[in-house]
């Protein structure tokens, strides 16, 4: 396998019907879609069936949430939520310890909440979400379960074609990621950012696949192999999808989720679906040709790629993607809880932190 010569300067388009057209040529669907997960990690989808009319109603129903008084979305506050669901306030969040300029909804997979003493510690996180009144938001609700149900099948043929590419059968993580999987769905409101700030500051996401829809108002950037920020355009009807750690960590760093953050210089909406398995999920390694891990030795890039820092790490100083991968899911994602709503993790989880 050959390392890229140069760092990306754009992102790549994808087309699905390479892999979901009758008679595509689906191996070389998959062999193209293989190198840019290595190479990029970020690309641009079409052709990937959403109606634009069901687009519009979604990010229509989106613009008049977060037109509400702030008292009226605060009868979803995130911060009641021991489920980390809701909607949260401008500058709520942190990202690498620094305050993200955006405000958001929450959305996970719901699961009945478990009771008594919860082991692994992780499962609290099963629960469910909070919605506003259908009164006040007529159909809100049914629109982004809609969004949920459609993105998670594109992002289910997606990891069939990863699969392939990779030398594995199609449904190999489709059975890895179990049964009580916790995918999350992100509804986006950023007003211009402040000069020396970011909508969100630079990070990895730290799930598995995310498929983003920016609405045409361009902010976000992906970072190259040399430190260069590369703006993601906004163009209409595609679908950005970006790598996740978890799946940097079960292809050994042979994808390598791709640091990117958001600088907007105007009002701008995004919803972003973020693919996921059960929490108990082990990030064991893929059982993957050893040309994979050769090539990963062979790149500085890939060998180095780290995972974005524990709660702990932050307080200590540590910035930036150094930290080392976890066991499982649950435990990946309870680190980025940790890290990024410290107020509420003491609020409802206080046991857990000291």
């Amino acid at each position: 396998m050959v390392v890229p010569a140069t760092a990306f300067q754009e992102i790549p388009t994808v087309s699905l019907a390479g892999w979901a057209a009758p008679g595509a040529d689906r191996a070389s669907f998959a062999t193209g879609l293989r190198a840019i997960c290595h190479d990029v990690g970020f690309f641009q989808l079409v052709d990937h069936g959403v109606d634009p009319t069901f687009v519009d109603e979604y990010f229509g129903a989106i613009e008049r949430f977060f037109a509400l008084p702030d008292d009226v979305k605060a009868t979803i506050d995130k911060i009641d939520s021991p489920w980390f669901r809701g909607w949260e306030r401008i500058g709520a969040e942190l990202t690498d310890n620094n305050i993200d300029h955006r405000e958001q909804i929450d959305v996970w997979t719901e699961h009945e909440p478990l009771t008594g003493a919860i082991d692994p510690p992780y499962l609290r996180l099963e629960g469910p979400n909070q919605w506003p009144d259908e009164a006040v938001l007529p159909g809100f609700r049914a629109l982004v379960e809609r969004f949920q149900r459609e993105m998670g099948a594109i992002a289910d043929e997606l990891m069939a074609a990863m699969c392939v590419g990779l030398g594995l059968a199609p449904d190999h993580l489709d059975k890895v990621f179990g049964e009580r999987r916790m995918s999350l769905v992100k509804l986006i409101h950023y007003p211009a950012t402040p000069p020396g700030e970011a909508g969100v500051n630079a990070h990895h996401d730290a799930g598995f696949l995310t498929l983003l829809w920016q609405h045409g108002v361009p902010g976000l950037q992906a970072q190259n192999q040399d430190g260069e920020w590369i703006d993601v355009p906004p163009t209409p009807g595609t679908i950005v999808v970006n790598l996740g750690e978890i799946l940097q960590s079960m292809t050994g760093n042979y994808f390598v989720a791709t640091n990117h953050r958001v600088i907007t210089h105007e009002e701008r909406y995004s919803s972003g679906y973020f693919h996921g398995p059960d929490l108990r999920t082990p990030l064991d390694p893929l059982p993957l040709d050893h040309r994979y891990a050769e090539a990963v030795d062979a790149s500085p890039h890939h060998r180095s790629a780290g995972f974005m820092a524990k709660r702990d790490e932050l307080l200590a100083g540590v910035r930036g993607a150094t930290s080392s991968g976890t066991g499982t899911y649950g435990e990946q994602l309870w680190n980025y809880f940790c890290r990024s709503y410290p107020e509420l993790v003491a609020r409802h989880h206080a046991d857990l932190v000291g």
